[in-house]
């Protein structure tokens, strides 16, 4: 399904929810705070991988069946290489892509069609933390409930991007007006 049909959101309003905002994240690929760790570190996989095949293929004897072996073990490792480099760009781009946003009267609806329809609807009312993330450029990420404490892979999933420990509104524009319509419905 997609965005350009106006029922994605909409059909998952009540029959006395009225929609107060409705959005999608940016669009394009983007880096994140996690990333000035793991571009490193994907540099160095994929490199050590690549390296491995070329030495392999180019410089171990194939006489017998076991020197066919190391060329083929390593090709996994390439291909995950590749995914660390450049793969989890672009599954995040089309994930966020493929996701929408809206605030109901009593509720927060996310809805992602990339791999099926998934809907996730938070209750305002009992969401027990709800907190903003802003940029300067007054875009910025929604997190709704409390973020587990482990550290700072808490917050993303450090290889399939657009997973989170919790629901978050990502990458929207005008963040602190789509947070303070929130606020709005906690106190009512």
């Amino acid at each position: 399904m997609s965005f350009t049909d106006s029922s994605s959101i909409e059909s998952e309003l009540g029959a006395d929810e009225r929609l107060l905002w409705k959005g999608r994240p940016r669009s394009g690929v983007r880096l994140r705070g996690n990333d000035a760790l793991l571009i490193p570190f994907s540099l160095l996989w994929g490199g050590f991988a690549v390296f491995w095949e070329y030495t392999a293929i180019f410089w171990m004897p194939k006489a017998d069946a076991a020197g066919w072996l190391f060329p083929l073990v390593g090709i996994p490792f390439v291909l995950a290489g590749l995914y660390f480099i450049f793969g989890r760009f672009l599954l995040d781009a089309k994930m966020r892509e493929n996701t929408e946003y809206a605030v109901t009267s009593r509720r927060a609806i996310i809805v992602t069609t990339l791999f099926g329809r998934k809907v996730n609807s938070i209750n305002l009312q009992s969401a027990p933390d709800i907190s903003l993330t802003e940029r300067s450029d007054r875009s910025g990420t929604i997190s709704f409930g409390a973020a587990p404490y482990y550290g700072w892979r808490a917050q993303r999933n450090l290889w399939y991007p657009s997973t989170t420990a919790q629901p978050v509104f990502d990458m929207i524009d005008d963040a602190r007006s789509v947070y303070d319509i929130i606020q709005n419905i906690k106190r009512d």
